[in-house]
């Protein structure tokens, strides 16, 4: 036996070595950790098992029968991350370039049934040079027996993919399918096709930072929903984003212990400027209802009319959909609209409550939006809250306008309760242009048009620009002083921690995609 135990300890010596001292001095080089040493952060200590350590290829093709790695350049087990398991799997580009061919691909296949037979998250650590050319069509293969297991997955477990590296060609769309994407700035990179395809097809000159770089994909495409600065506050971000994510879609969103206190925010009276067309940063609003420092922001920097994000009321998991007058006035655009019904969509998969804040003027206007779909894209938001059968509880703010005021979870397509500030303005449109249609005669005639045209926009203000019809109607539950928003906000969503919503029987509706 001691012969025997010898060997086995050997093997794993030489797989726990990946590719060697060289490469990984190189990967130290390029400021970038190795496999492991990502999964020895990410797990708590002593928790990670592995699976499929001695695994290697089979492929003889171009020389590959002389180089043999055990584990075939990916490293996939479990462990526990803040007590609870997960399914994870790290590509070592030590090894290979950590290159996708068969064996690798079975071995992220294999955690990936676990994980949604066990109902448990999957987090992968994406940095590979893309599929192993010399394994050919097998390689392929392995991609699409992922994708295919990410789409099965989908709104079951969460699935969160990290890219730490090269993420090229195919193997951006197992990320793409996946919840959320992190990227590292300066050393990871997402494209269907690199700089020297662009410039050989197209003739553009590009760098792969500019084309699929981390900030490139968190404010231009808005692909990567985090971009960090490196490897450890990529880890450390995640392992922050678990906490507000159940399990699975059986679970409800995570609660922690939280004691009462007295939750009146009396700088809430004062937030809203006087001047209707001031801007004002929605964060500031969001901080004050929220517990202390737990919003925790998902693609910050991509379409910024509107924010998105979980947060903790009362240790309580919520996420938040909010328009940000401080950025194009809050309008909604069809980046706004996709990044919000997205959002929307994976709170409802996952249990997670939802409180939006609306100050909404109406849908950004413009041929560039016309033809680039605004009315899909702004349907996507509307068909994710109609869908949505998670508690969702709205407050108005300031403005709520138009067909933005019905998206923006309006009682009329399922919200459970609606809120409205003193300060708010539901109305079709604003008092200036409701003037300007209404009284286009008038004015026109008057003497002094400019001097008419004020009188009317006062006269259409008083009877339209506050909450109290809305109220009137029903369609506001209540209308509140602002610094009790929070004490409401917690009452209601406890009132609601029950809630039962079946939407009806069907294989799955056609969102307008």
């Amino acid at each position: 036996m001691g012969s025997k135990l010898e060997l086995l300890n050997r093997k794993k010596e030489e797989a726990l070595k990946g590719g060697g001292e060289a490469r990984i001095e190189s990967q130290h080089k390029k400021r970038k950790l190795t496999a492991r040493e990502r999964l020895n952060l990410l797990l708590d200590k002593g928790s990670f098992e592995e699976i499929g350590m001695l695994t290697s290829h089979r492929s003889t093709n171009f020389g590959l029968d002389k180089q043999q790695f055990l584990g075939d350049g990916v490293v996939t087990g479990y462990g526990t991350i803040h007590g609870r398991p997960m399914y994870v799997f790290s590509q070592d580009f030590t090894v290979f370039g950590g290159s996708l061919a068969e064996v690798h691909a079975k071995k992220i296949v294999r955690i990936m049934d676990l994980s949604l037979q066990n109902g448990i998250p999957m987090i992968g650590l994406n940095d590979s040079g893309g599929a192993r050319i010399q394994e050919g069509v097998v390689s392929l293969g392995g991609y699409a027996d992922i994708f295919y297991r990410n789409t099965m997955a989908s709104g079951v477990v969460p699935q969160i993919s990290a890219i730490m590296g090269p993420c090229a060609g195919g193997a951006v769309y197992s990320p793409a399918l996946t919840d959320f994407i992190y990227m590292v700035q300066d050393s990871s990179f997402m494209f269907v096709t690199g700089p020297n395809v662009v410039k050989t097809v197209t003739h553009e000159e590009v760098t792969s930072e500019e084309l699929g770089g981390a900030t490139t994909h968190a404010s231009k495409s808005g692909v990567a929903h985090f971009a960090v600065e490196n490897d450890l506050k990529c880890i450390n971000d995640l392992k922050k984003l678990m906490t507000y994510l159940p399990q699975n879609c059986e679970e409800a969103a995570p609660s922690y212990p939280y004691e009462a206190k007295d939750e009146t925010r009396l700088d809430l009276n004062s937030i809203i400027p006087d001047n209707p067309n001031q801007p004002y940063n929605i964060k500031d609003v969001i901080n004050q209802l929220v517990d202390e420092d737990s919003f925790y922001e998902v693609q910050e920097t991509y379409a910024e009319n509107i924010v998105i994000g979980f947060a903790f009321l009362a240790g309580k998991s919520i996420g938040v959909v909010a328009n940000q007058p401080a950025f194009l006035a809050g309008v909604l655009d069809s980046n706004a609209s996709n990044k919000a019904g997205r959002f929307v969509r994976f709170c409802d998969s996952f249990n997670i409550p939802l409180l939006v804040l609306e100050d909404v003027p109406g849908f950004l206007p413009g041929t560039e939006q016309e033809w680039n779909g605004i009315i899909n894209n702004g349907a996507k938001l509307l068909y994710a809250f109609c869908e949505a059968t998670v508690p969702r509880i709205t407050v108005i703010t300031r403005k709520a306008y138009g067909g933005a005021y019905d998206v923006m979870n309006s009682k009329h397509i399922g919200a459970d309760m609606n809120y409205a500030w003193p300060s708010s303005e539901i109305a079709v449109m604003g008092a200036k242009g409701a003037a300007e249609i209404i009284f286009r005669k008038e004015i026109q005639e008057a003497a002094d048009p400019a001097a008419k045209l004020l009188e009317k926009e006062a006269e259409y203000a008083e009877l339209f620009a506050h909450p109290y019809n809305a109220a009137k109607h029903g369609f506001i539950d209540e209308v509140i002083e602002p610094s009790v928003t929070r004490t409401k906000l917690i009452r209601a969503f406890d009132m609601l921690k029950n809630k039962v919503s079946h939407l009806p029987k069907k294989k799955h509706g056609n969102i307008p995609l």
